[in-house]
């Protein structure tokens, strides 16, 4: 049996873009949707419905949120006081294992990298107390994996004094913190060549979004996709990332 995972950032609560998201989800036949900026809970509603869901939960300014295909058994938000947004929890209706939607602080800089990080570890401790069973972690972590380059010269203009007051460069530390934790990114590990870039939609060039399971289920997993649909580009500045995996 297997089960697809899709991490999603809708871009600023997806308002009048909610079919076009449908779209794009519906192509994807997820199991569960996990949605950054999902600050518009009647959007999510609406994609929800569109797509044939049973089931969603989003809140007014609230960046997490999820559409899952069958009632989920458990799902919480946690927000630890360092953390820009909350993460959410979600336990898949008759399934042994967790689901943590993640959306760590934007902006490209040092400073905002050293938060992620802080963000990041406050997160990896409420996960220990279910280790070490089976888990995922994803969503938008907003930063740059070892080894990527930023091309300052394709940053939007107003972000880029960010960068330079970083000293043109970022000691990019959150993915190698999680790494470093015992974690496998499920993209690298099933296309250690490509790319994977995530966004902008209309100009990739940057890989923001990521699915990590524990190294010692690196095992489960099937198959993590960048899910480039035809409605992609208009239906929101992230790419969707599609994983699935093999579950007891």
């Amino acid at each position: 049996m297997t089960f697809r995972l899709l991490t999603y950032n809708i871009w600023v609560g997806g308002q009048g873009r909610a079919d076009l998201l449908a779209h794009v989800i519906t192509a994807c036949r997820p199991d569960l949707v996990l949605v950054q900026e999902a600050t518009r809970p009647d959007v999510i509603a609406d994609i929800a419905q569109t797509t044939g869901m049973a089931e969603w939960r989003a809140f007014d300014r609230q960046s997490l949120g999820y559409i899952s295909r069958l009632p989920v058994d458990h799902a919480s938000w946690h927000r630890p006081r360092v953390s820009h947004h909350a993460f959410v929890e979600i336990v898949p209706a008759g399934q042994a294992f967790r689901v943590f939607g993640v959306h760590l602080s934007a902006v490209h800089s040092a400073i905002t990298e050293r938060r992620r990080v802080f963000e990041l570890r406050a997160l990896l401790r409420s996960v220990q107390r279910h280790e070490p069973a089976f888990h995922v972690l994803a969503g938008d972590f907003n930063t740059l994996a070892p080894g990527a380059t930023l091309d300052p010269r394709r940053l939007p203009i107003r972000l880029r004094p960010l960068l330079w007051l970083s000293g043109g460069r970022v000691r990019w530390r959150t993915i190698k913190t999680v790494l470093d934790e015992g974690y496998v990114d499920a993209f690298r590990t099933l296309h250690p060549e490509e790319h994977g870039y995530t966004m902008p939609t209309w100009d990739p060039h940057v890989r923001l979004d990521y699915v990590f399971v524990p190294s010692a289920y690196s095992d489960r997993l099937v198959a993590c996709e960048v899910v480039k649909h035809a409605d992609a580009v208009a239906a929101s500045d992230h790419l969707p990332v599609l994983t699935e995996f093999n579950v007891p």
